[in-house]
């Protein structure tokens, strides 16, 4: 079995609603994304001959998805009151809902799930909130 593994790195803000503690505050984070994919066999023709995927087509899949998430507050669906959900959006601020809490765990999940949709077999993502802090996911 081959394994490609590549990251991107991304800024953005949030908030855990209903957590006892200072992660119930906005907060931002240098947010890593780590993917690790895998083949049985290589490429056999073409520019990818004995390659699983190129390396630049993987760093530009997973690009396109942090970009996404990029310098926005990622919010699960209704944790703001529609009042200030409202006012955020009316000041020009980029509000990014998801249907669960945005854990390191959850966008792990996420993530595993996009980079599954484009294609790839997908072993691990890894998501890390701080340097030294990170969870994944895998099946």
């Amino acid at each position: 079995m081959y394994t490609l593994q590549t990251s991107k790195s991304f800024d953005s803000a949030h908030f855990l609603k209903g957590y006892e503690g200072k992660c119930s505050n906005i907060h931002g984070h240098r947010w890593k994304v780590e993917v690790t994919v895998t083949a049985d066999v290589l490429e056999e023709t073409g520019q990818t001959r004995g390659m699983v995927v190129d390396f630049k087509t993987l760093k530009e899949d997973l690009k396109q998805l942090t970009e996404e998430l990029d310098h926005g507050l990622i919010i699960e669906g209704k944790s703001l009151k529609e009042n200030t959900r409202n006012a955020l959006l009316e000041e020009g601020f980029r509000i990014i809902e998801f249907p669960f809490r945005p854990t390191a765990e959850n966008l792990a999940e996420y993530f595993y799930g996009k980079m599954e949709e484009k294609g790839y077999q997908v072993v691990l993502v890894k998501v890390f909130e701080t340097p030294d802090n990170c969870a994944g996911y895998s099946r």
